[in-house]
């Protein structure tokens, strides 16, 4: 991914380099945040525009799973302006207008910031009204909807497809699941393999093996629809066995 998205391989990227991360799914203000250096170290690289491989492994991290306390302080930290511990309202605001702005340009109609903020302090029932802290975000289950609702455009159109009640059944299923970057790293595999196996022939007709992740992950996936990268292989019915019965011995001298 950063090889990608560093296109004169100099080991940094710049604001404009993130931005193609994941086809612009990240807004303009949060890539600003990401350079302030609210989450960046190394005052050189700040102070060039640029951040580094260690600081982009984890922003993808961070990007990718949004569940784990580590990510949840990475976007806390760039959400909080004015770096007092808490998101404000007017913070809050302020991330969702671009998110507005991006889905009018799409045609879609954005749901009222009121209405949002109603949906949001319903999700991560804060302590203290008017306010969100660290904590509370933490001891929400669903912090990546949160944040993705002000700052991620793709995945947080993602959540609006689905039903409040699945959301709240993903939240507190108490089985064994996957995590986010589990699933993301699951996916790029898949997509790899697609892309190696891309225009060579199948030997013996058969599938591929599952690897020892995708067999997890394919017993939680009954609910996530899976793309087709590739058509499947011909049913081993189809083949004419006897085509392949005779030896060169019996073929016939040119």
């Amino acid at each position: 991914k950063f090889w990608e998205l560093d296109t004169d391989h100099d080991l940094l990227i710049d604001a404009d380099d993130l931005a193609r991360h994941n086809d612009h799914a990240l807004s303009t203000k949060m890539i600003d945040r990401i350079f302030s250096g609210a989450v960046t170290r190394g005052r050189k690289v700040q102070k060039e525009g640029k951040i580094s491989y260690a600081d982009f492994v984890w922003f993808l991290i961070s990007e990718e799973d949004k569940k784990t306390p580590t990510s949840i302080e990475y976007w806390f930290r760039c959400m909080d302006l004015d770096g007092d511990g808490a998101l404000s309202m007017f913070e809050l605001e302020y991330f969702y207008e671009e998110q507005c702005r991006r889905l009018d340009s799409m045609a879609i109609e954005a749901l009222p910031f009121q209405d949002c903020l109603c949906q949001m302090l319903d999700l991560v029932k804060p302590r203290t009204e008017g306010k969100i802290t660290l904590q509370d975000l933490k001891r929400c289950k669903l912090a990546n909807v949160f944040f993705d609702t002000f700052f991620n455009i793709e995945k947080y159109l993602d959540h609006e497809q689905k039903e409040q009640i699945s959301l709240l059944r993903d939240g507190d299923s108490g089985g064994p699941e996957l995590s986010d970057w589990e699933k993301y790293a699951a996916e790029e595999y898949d997509i790899l393999v697609a892309e190696e196996t891309v225009g060579e022939p199948w030997e013996d007709g058969f599938e591929a093996e599952l690897s020892p992740v995708e067999q997890k992950l394919s017993a939680l996936r009954s609910p996530l629809a899976q793309r087709p990268f590739f058509e499947a292989p011909s049913p081993l019915g189809a083949v004419d066995l006897y085509e392949y019965a005779c030896g060169d011995e019996d073929l016939e001298p040119l």
